[in-house]
């Protein structure tokens, strides 16, 4: 594999659309070009710089911190509209932490339904390559939901709040 620059791998993640739009919406099996694609697509990902999964760990982590401190001596907004968006999150980084981190392990040391998983992973069964990729791109899709579940669930509080001071001030 040739040296790729970190812009590299940030433009790679976010094209995951390009390769989970034919794993997943395609009226037929995905063919094997397709196949190949997906999986030098996220065994380009699962080869990413250090840097990039634990910047990801960062921003994670960041938004974490973020809703606790909003509901530490909240108002009963915070606890509707950040509670739901604190539940959608730790959706999100359970998806994370369970499919997307998983299945990069696996399509990097290509192993399918195999028994060398227990020397990756050291637990669990693992699906066949194309159930593995339609894993790994339905994840995307859910993820991608989720947190734009997130984002209008910040959005509806902050108009909430806006419309809370504009008839106090009235």
């Amino acid at each position: 594999m040739t040296k790729s620059t970190f812009a590299t791998f940030l433009i790679i993640l976010f094209t995951n659309w390009t390769y989970d739009h034919h794993l997943l919406w395609s009226s037929d099996r995905p063919s094997e070009l397709v196949l190949n694609a997906a999986e030098s697509h996220y065994s380009f990902l699962a080869a990413s710089p250090p840097i990039l999964p634990r910047l990801l760990h960062c921003i994670i982590g960041v938004g974490l911190i973020g809703f606790f401190t909003k509901l530490y001596k909240a108002s009963e907004s915070n606890y509707l509209f950040d509670g739901a968006s604190l539940v959608l999150y730790m959706i999100g980084v359970i998806m994370y932490g369970t499919n997307v981190i998983r299945g990069l392990r696996a399509i990097e040391g290509r192993v399918y339904n195999d028994d060398a998983w227990d020397t990756i992973e050291g637990e669990g069964t693992l699906l066949g390559r194309e159930d593995t990729l339609k894993v790994m791109a339905a994840t995307s899709t859910i993820l991608a939901l989720v947190y734009v579940g997130v984002l209008v669930l910040q959005a509806g509080q902050w108009y909430a709040e806006r419309r809370e001071s504009e008839e106090i001030e009235r």
